[in-house]
């Protein structure tokens, strides 16, 4: 008889008879997403659509509650329509309904919540909620192939450190204020860069051309990060009288935006390519279109050597200079618990998830701290770090393959949902 250590671990998601169908609504913050996925028997996925339309706001400006709802009702049935038309399906071949419960914003949860329900009551599809935090993790171990991991999930309302045990993912160690994503998107607005595509796309870009490395509170309280300090610290810098905004920055008053934006779809990936778990990257940046990109040696990164100066010493400072600091500064933080959780768990592998995960230097600092491990980052593009509706769809259908759904009456949702309060039931 194999000793306890040694027995084999069976999966209780069973194969399913057929391949299956499900749809998925994503639309917790400024991202409005529509997804249809299937689940064939020999266990392999499929995307046949996967679009979004992101909400935009002028520079200077965030997203509202009721500005985000507006827009997700004006272009929601534009966005269903655009993900059943590239599927090639319908919406009656499709053997669930499934919509994000939470975590998020109330209103835009709200309003895709009700699509989510007229359309299972309109097609006669059973409906399933979905943990927001739990469809980036589960789209993310399917991209990569990951099979253990400690995960990293950073966006724009969430920063958690997270680990699976007994059918819960656990979380080790989070924010103790604000998340990351929403640390990176205020300072954007103190500098006046502009949210299109997303503010934190763009404080990376400009980070690439920051020369000195600022001074900043490095807050990590065991397992878990503070990062208001560190987002009033950086905005300082810019009352310093050496500070020198770009040229033509502007912020405008404050006021409503409107429900313009982009569309977006993403080639191949609505063609109905499968994964296997074999599209893994290994401690390595991803490039804007997926592929991987070489490193840059050291010295190129940086030639005028930020660590040289002091602040004291730095006769000029830009924008550039404290997206840079604040990008190293919380991205080593981050870092740092991981390891940390990583260590605790005996893990060789971290899975990066989130708006965030897709930043290129996060995923670089955390290719380093896992190959010093002899460990592995897996890490997926924008496609599937940033919220869209076929990781929704994806974790709905699992739970959906192990029976579970809810009526109409009890479909609502919960703006703070803890990753680790659903039961993952199609894991061991």
């Amino acid at each position: 008889m194999p000793s306890a250590s040694r027995r084999q671990v069976v999966s209780p998601l069973p194969p399913p008879p057929r391949t299956l169908y499900a749809l998925g609504l994503e639309g917790s913050a400024n991202k409005l997403g529509c997804g249809i996925t299937s689940h064939a028997p020999d266990g392999s996925v499929s995307i046949l659509s996967n679009v979004r339309h992101t909400y935009v706001t002028p520079p200077g400006h965030g997203f509202q509650p009721g500005d985000t709802s507006r827009h997700h009702r004006q272009w929601i049935l534009q966005v269903v329509g655009e993900a059943v038309r590239r599927s090639g399906k319908t919406l009656e071949e499709c053997d669930c309904i499934c919509f994000t419960k939470g975590p998020g914003m109330g209103a835009p949860l709200a309003s895709v919540a009700l699509v989510a329900r007229t359309l299972s009551m309109q097609y006669n599809v059973p409906l399933v909620p979905v943990n927001h935090c739990v469809g980036h993790i589960e789209m993310g171990r399917t991209i990569t192939g990951a099979q253990n991991p400690v995960v990293l999930y950073v966006s724009g309302g969430n920063t958690q450190v997270i680990a699976y045990s007994a059918q819960r993912y656990r979380i080790f160690g989070e924010t103790l204020d604000i998340a990351v994503g929403n640390c990176l998107d205020r300072f954007a607005r103190v500098i006046g860069l502009s949210n299109d595509p997303s503010p934190g796309y763009n404080i990376e870009r400009e980070a690439k051309k920051g020369k000195y490395l600022l001074p900043l509170p490095y807050a990590t309280k065991g397992m878990d990060v503070a990062l208001g300090g560190i987002l009033a610290s950086v905005e300082a810098y810019t009352r310093d009288k050496r500070f020198k905004p770009n040229p033509g920055s502007k912020i405008p008053a404050f006021g409503t935006g409107d429900a313009s934006g982009s569309t977006e779809d993403w080639g191949k990936m609505a063609n109905g390519e499968t994964w296997s778990g074999d599209g893994r990257h290994v401690g390595r940046p991803l490039g804007q279109d997926g592929t991987e990109v070489e490193e840059e040696d050291e010295e190129g990164e940086n030639p005028n050597d930020p660590l040289a100066r002091t602040a004291a010493q730095v006769d000029e400072i830009t924008p550039a200079d404290l997206c840079f600091s604040l990008q190293e500064h919380v991205f080593s933080m981050l870092v740092e618990i991981t390891e940390r959780a990583m260590a605790h768990i005996g893990s060789k592998e971290v899975l990066i998830v989130g708006g965030v995960g897709a930043n290129n230097r996060l995923q670089k600092m955390m290719g380093v701290m896992a190959e010093e491990r002899g460990g592995k980052v897996f890490a997926t593009d924008e496609r599937f770090c940033i919220d869209n509706g076929i990781m929704i769809a994806h974790a709905g259908l699992l739970s959906f393959r192990m029976g579970h759904t809810i009526p109409l009456e009890k479909s609502t949702v919960t703006q703070r949902f803890r990753t680790d309060a659903p039961f993952i039931s199609w894991r061991a």
